[in-house]
């Protein structure tokens, strides 16, 4: 079942990527008492997810950020490594990234896609949300291939 708007997120173990290395966090503490626009990428320097995803988030953060949101974050079914080694390519200190190398978060909120056709397997869908205290108050699931109701703008006008 996909999670929806007024759903508290499940408790999965994320990978949070830190100067000190890979942190292992729960997503119920990490989302607790605050607001946090998350970004979902089917794979960190993927075309479309290292042209525009995320670099519309490090161009928006500090718009996103005055709009009440306390923390953006970006998750993707990659390793911690991987991701860190991406947002130091790709992008910023506002942005923090969220590992889900095992694809625990986007089979608990329901938003898996299947990219074993261009050799990725399981991935999270590409998708955004708006987190507050845990729970999903805005919801954005692109279809296959789109990229529009994810993007930094589209969330910018939500807030």
């Amino acid at each position: 079942m996909t999670i929806s708007v007024g759903d508290k997120l499940p408790d999965v173990t994320l990978v949070k990527v830190t100067e000190n290395g890979p942190e292992k966090v729960q997503s119920t503490d990490y989302f607790a008492g605050k607001k946090v626009a998350l970004f979902s990428v089917p794979g960190a320097f993927t075309p479309t997810c290292s042209a525009k995803h995320l670099p519309g988030f490090v161009e928006k953060a500090s718009e996103i950020k005055a709009k009440g949101v306390d923390e953006i974050a970006c998750t993707a079914v990659n390793d911690a490594f991987v991701m860190g080694a991406w947002n130091k390519a790709d992008g910023s200190s506002d942005i923090t990234m969220l590992s889900d190398g095992n694809a625990d978060f986007a089979k608990a909120v329901g938003l898996t896609m299947d990219g074993s056709g261009f050799g990725l397997g399981t991935r999270g869908q590409r998708f955004s949300m708006v987190v507050n205290d845990g729970v999903v108050e805005q919801l954005n699931v692109e279809e296959p291939g789109a990229f529009q109701v994810s993007s930094a703008e589209h969330m910018l006008g939500q807030l």
